[in-house]
């Protein structure tokens, strides 16, 4: 993708409630929607809980917003982020969404960016809501991918620790449905690709939550999957058990 075909993805984060050390990676993921030529972080700076976040803003070229808390035990960052939210929205000029926030309170502005069909990417940690992870279109854990290793696989992509320790059954159902409603030959094998899309569509999954950087990684660590390279060099998984 050249400099002038690049979409223009905005990054609006909750620095009340998120970890800055993760901002490296999260600008690292939404690379993969276009440019984030839009950065801003909102919160108090008065507080010294937010200190942290004077050298990151100088660094990423993140614009902060100063919102004083209005009323004591209230938070009006999340309305002044909501805002300018819908104001990019609505000026157009917006691509793509990412949302830094381990909020549940952003749910209903998520839901509403991608009804206008944009992507957006939320980035949180694992007390994350799982209403705010299922309206995002991909929702990432920041710890995780800060920590940017696999877990549970060595080298060679096998298990070294107990997989469900990672993988829950309701990802495995996911990928097993995902499995049913694709394409699938007389053998029973589907296209990975398509497998992965229409999981993805149908929640918020990211390998990247698991500790993979690919589907194939983590579908080969699961012993109720198969997968093989078919003769047109594309990888194909089927189920089975």
């Amino acid at each position: 993708m050249s400099e002038m075909d690049a979409k223009n993805i905005a990054l609006l984060i909750d620095a009340d409630n998120v970890n800055p050390g993760g901002i490296d990676s999260v600008l690292t993921v939404l690379a993969e929607l276009g440019q984030v030529n839009i950065r801003r972080a909102y919160g108090n700076w008065a507080k010294d809980a937010l200190k942290r976040w004077g050298d990151i803003t100088n660094r990423y070229g993140i614009r902060p917003h100063q919102q004083f808390d209005l009323t004591r035990g209230k938070n009006a960052t999340d309305m002044a982020m909501s805002i300018d939210a819908v104001d990019l929205l609505y000026q157009g000029k917006v691509d793509g969404f990412g949302i830094m926030s381990s909020d549940s309170d952003f749910t209903p502005l998520v839901t509403r960016l991608r009804q206008d069909g944009l992507p957006v990417y939320c980035f949180g940690d694992k007390r994350t809501p799982m209403a705010l992870k299922t309206a995002c279109t991909r929702f990432l854990d920041v710890d995780r991918l800060m920590k940017g290793e696999n877990p549970i696989a060595s080298d060679n992509g096998a298990s070294t620790d107990d997989v469900p320790d990672t993988v829950d059954e309701e990802l495995i159902t996911l990928l097993g449905d995902a499995w049913k409603a694709s394409s699938r030959d007389e053998d029973g094998f589907a296209r990975l690709h398509e497998v992965g899309q229409i999981a993805g569509n149908r929640s918020s999954f990211d390998v990247r939550n698991y500790g993979f950087k690919r589907l194939s990684e983590l579908v080969r660590s699961l012993d109720r999957f198969e997968i093989k390279r078919g003769t047109d060099e594309q990888l194909y998984v089927k189920r089975l058990r």
